[in-house]
Parts: structure tokens; sequence; C-alpha cells
């Protein structure tokens, strides 16, 4: 099982999860991160350090969240990796926990 990204990460970005990652699965787009599947180690050390509570495992994924699965999987074939952390994004905060961001997400 692997860790995804969902939703709350769009247009938010925080990259605290980025610095504890032991195996650097992360990578950056615009304004969302992905976590590459095929390289997570199912750690579990990403999903409480995100503000913005944008990670789950596979499988305690909620329902409506299972399309980042795949989009996790593509995104981080294309984007690069990242390894340290970064400002989030200047309107993070306004973002966060704004439901249904997806039409906002930039490849």
């Amino acid at each position: 099982m692997a860790f995804i990204v969902t939703d709350n990460c769009i247009r938010c970005k925080y990259t605290d999860c980025v610095e504890v990652c032991p195996v650097d699965c992360f990578y950056e787009g615009p304004n969302f991160l992905a976590i590459n599947p095929d390289e997570c180690i199912d750690c579990a050390l990403c999903e409480p350090e995100c503000p913005a509570n944008a990670i789950f495992s596979e499988d305690e994924l909620p329902a409506d969240q299972e399309v980042f699965v795949e989009l996790n999987q593509d995104l981080a074939l294309i984007w690069p990796n990242i390894t340290e952390k970064k400002d989030a994004m200047a309107d993070a905060a306004t973002w966060d926990g704004v439901e249904d961001k997806l039409e906002y997400l930039e490849r």
C-alpha cells in the first residue's frame, strides 16, 4: 500500500511532508504534490506532517478521493522530485479545507 496525496493539497501545497520521507517519493507540480506509489514504502511518516490533512494511506482513502490514486501515479512520472521543504502557496490558508478543488489542479 502507498500513501496518496488528495484534494485538499490543491492550491495549498504544504511541503512539510517531503522532509520526513526517507525514500524521496514526492513530486512537485505547480499547485499540488504527488507521491509515486511505486517508490512509497508505506512508512506513514508523511501523513501526520501534512498541515492540510491531505495524505491518506491507500487502504484508508475516502471513497470520494479514489481518483487521486491514478493522479498521484501519473503526475509523479512527469513532475520533478522534491526533497526539501518550501514555503506553502501564498493563499494556502484560504484554500485549506475548501472541498472539490480538482478543477484547480494545474498540471
